[in-house]
């Protein structure tokens, strides 16, 4: 018993010695086929996991219109989110979101492929805990912490310099949809130094603003989707209504691309600057 006693710290001494095995087994493994199946998992896993981690995006992440990691993309396998897609990848981790089509989902979930699945944060701590659980999930914890740091100092720096009058903004996105007071984009909005107008016009929920309601609002500025490289759609029509046109004349507009603010990622800061940009040049303007 004595002579037991003696051997067993050098026995695991020995282990230590020889590669570190005892630690490595505690270790969780660093996914090797990470699939996504979400533009906004998407931005995440491309910016947060090494490119020989990453067996396939979204064909969404490819088109820069919507998304902010088409150069991280190109050359990366797209798929369109089929189960059998998925399955034929052999992944050892799947990341999903909110809105990924729920029979895929459930049929992976049956299957017994890893899955992480992404919610829709309403705050800015949402998105740092959402950075968070992917940069874990693909074995990079380090780097989620370094993304967080950066998106950190931008905010502060808004807010550092936020010391003006509380300007008020109308979101009119595509379809003239806005943003819904407690939601992230509203977060962003006040983050920026700004007051949200949806809620005052009747608009509590995410919903669309009638161009009448927008024309008669007690706003200082309107935000609209005008990103670069769009193609015509109907969807865009009221964005280019004359009323919206005349607004435009006196400086109370201000254009925001939605792909900057459609995801829960680290761009959402660009935002807010933007839109503090655009608050202190209309005040200097008034």
């Amino acid at each position: 018993m004595r002579t037991q006693k003696l051997l067993r710290p050098l026995v695991v001494a020995a282990c230590l010695a020889a590669g570190g095995v005892v630690a490595e087994e505690a270790a969780p493994a660093r996914p090797a086929r990470i699939v996504s199946m979400n533009l906004c998992a998407d931005e995440l896993v491309l910016r947060l996991a090494d490119r020989d981690q990453i067996a396939a995006v979204t064909w969404l992440a490819r088109d820069p219109r919507g998304s902010t990691v088409a150069a991280e993309a190109a050359g990366v396998p797209p798929t369109r989110g089929l189960s059998e897609e998925i399955v034929a990848l052999r992944p050892d981790l799947v990341i999903a979101g909110a809105f990924t089509t729920r029979t895929a989902v459930g049929l992976l979930k049956r299957i017994g492929f890893p899955l992480l699945e992404l919610g829709v944060p309403s705050d800015f701590e949402g998105v740092r805990a959402q950075i968070r659980a992917v940069a874990r999930a693909v074995g990079h914890p380090q780097r989620g912490e370094a993304m967080i740091t950066v998106f950190d100092a931008r905010l502060a720096t808004v807010a550092a310099a936020g010391d003006g009058p509380r300007l008020r903004a109308l979101v009119m996105r595509p379809n003239a949809f806005t943003v819904a007071p407690g939601s992230l984009g509203d977060a962003i909005i006040r983050a920026a130094g700004l007051v949200n107008v949806a809620a005052e016009i009747g608009r509590d929920r995410s919903g669309q603003v009638p161009l009448e309601a927008a024309a008669f609002a007690d706003f200082d500025l309107i935000v609209l989707d005008e990103g670069e490289n769009r193609t015509p759609s109907l969807a865009d029509t009221v964005l280019h209504h004359p009323v919206l046109s005349a607004f435009r004349r006196e400086g109370r507009t201000v254009s925001i691309p939605n792909r900057l603010w459609s995801c829960p990622g680290p761009q959402v800061a660009e935002v807010v600057e933007r839109l503090a940009q655009a608050a202190r040049r209309r005040t200097a303007s008034q």
